[in-house]
């Protein structure tokens, strides 16, 4: 395939934790954007489910096992869609989970979940994906972290959330350090937005919440790397 064709196809987008919530969100608008979607989820069947909610009107969606705590899952799914000849063009690393333990009650067993499922998933996904980006000339990462995170106003909090994106935008720069200029490797803070972890009283929707992932997998080649972004505009580590 020549430069060209590779420029003019139709791009794919792999969301993890797309079967719900802000991750099933961004596989909507990037559908109606007309991205190709694999919507990536740990349970295929809920996956379908999910699927089957965005209707029409946006193209194709694709659904795939995935279990980001699992370093075979990744490898298997990133192997199925190679073999289906499916070049993924932009990774959201949308999956995650919210412990709320205070640091003297938290147990090593939460801690360690929380870093496996918030840090060490996108590691496995970047490590997968990533490099076909580069040899490509192409490719959107964006990691879905939280204001919670960051290290400037206030310290990470609840801890194990906290520490575990804190540590998200750490690979954040050093995924986009050691990745091409061609390849936008960017954290987004999404908000706090009404989903299942958000609760019903959160004050941003999930079209709110899903709007600057969604930019950030769209960038043109002269967009940013290497940042922290809240409603499409920069913030703090």
């Amino acid at each position: 395939m020549s430069p060209g064709s590779r420029q003019e196809r139709t791009r794919t987008a792999l969301v993890t934790g797309g079967n719900r919530g802000i991750g099933l969100e961004i596989c909507r608008q990037l559908s109606r954007a007309g991205l190709q979607v694999v919507l990536a989820a740990r349970d295929p069947a809920r996956g379908r489910a999910a699927a089957r909610k965005l209707g029409t009107g946006g193209a194709p969606v694709r659904v795939e096992e995935l279990d980001i705590t699992d370093s075979k899952s990744v490898r298997d799914c990133a192997g199925r869609l190679a073999d289906s000849g499916v070049e993924v063009d932009v990774l959201v690393n949308n999956a995650g989970i919210y412990p709320t333990d205070a640091f003297f009650s938290l147990g090593e067993e939460t801690m360690g979940r929380a870093l496996d499922v918030n840090l060490m998933g996108a590691f496995r996904t970047c490590q997968a994906f990533v490099p076909a980006m580069a040899e490509r000339g192409y490719g959107r990462v964006v990691n879905l972290s939280s204001g919670l995170g960051g290290m400037t106003d206030n310290v990470p909090s609840p801890a194990a959330y906290g520490i575990s994106k804190a540590a998200l935008n750490a690979l954040t720069l050093v995924v986009s350090a050691a990745a091409p200029a061609s390849v936008k490797v960017n954290a987004v803070c999404p908000g706090w937005v009404r989903t299942d972890m958000g609760g019903s009283w959160a004050p941003s929707s999930v079209q709110q919440g899903a709007d600057t992932a969604v930019w950030l997998a769209r960038l043109p080649a002269n967009g940013p790397t290497g940042g922290f972004f809240r409603h499409r505009k920069p913030i703090d580590w």
